[in-house]
């Protein structure tokens, strides 16, 4: 199947989609705020840039998007119908990169959660897991 969109118009569309600021980003991060809850954002310094990063609990959340990070059986995590060749590699080296990431702070001795975008339509239960998360003693993963 060939793409819909002109090579100018598909570079312009997929310039768009941002890294860090996006809106299931943004609802958790008011979310873990109202929560009291005080936070870094993507420390640098640290095994794939964590979205909030808490020191003092040695506490890291990645909030992933499903496409882009491969949520297992998440409809949100389908293939393109085009360029395979260049999506499923380019995704699945993203995927073993986050896993590759989320291992080296554990190592680090830092605690990680995983917050995907589909969880972002239940608010109540991504607030359960992230206060669970931050203030127990467990590993979150995935």
């Amino acid at each position: 199947m060939t793409d819909t969109l002109s090579t100018q118009e598909r570079s312009k569309r997929m310039s768009l989609i941002r890294g860090a600021g996006s809106a299931p980003e943004m609802k958790l991060r008011r979310l873990v705020h109202r929560m009291g809850f005080r936070y870094r954002l993507h420390v640098k310094k640290l095994p794939g840039t964590p979205d909030l990063v808490f020191p003092s609990r040695r506490a890291a959340i990645f909030m992933h998007g499903c496409f882009w990070h491969r949520h297992p059986e998440c409809k949100l995590a389908r293939l393109p119908k085009s360029k395979l060749d260049f999506w499923r590699p380019k995704l699945e080296a993203n995927r073993e990169r986050d896993l590759r990431d989320q291992r080296r702070l554990l190592d680090l001795g830092w605690r990680v959660l995983v917050v995907w975008e589909c969880q972002m339509t239940n608010l109540d239960e991504v607030s359960s897991i992230v206060q669970e998360f931050l203030r127990g003693e467990e590993g979150g993963g995935e």
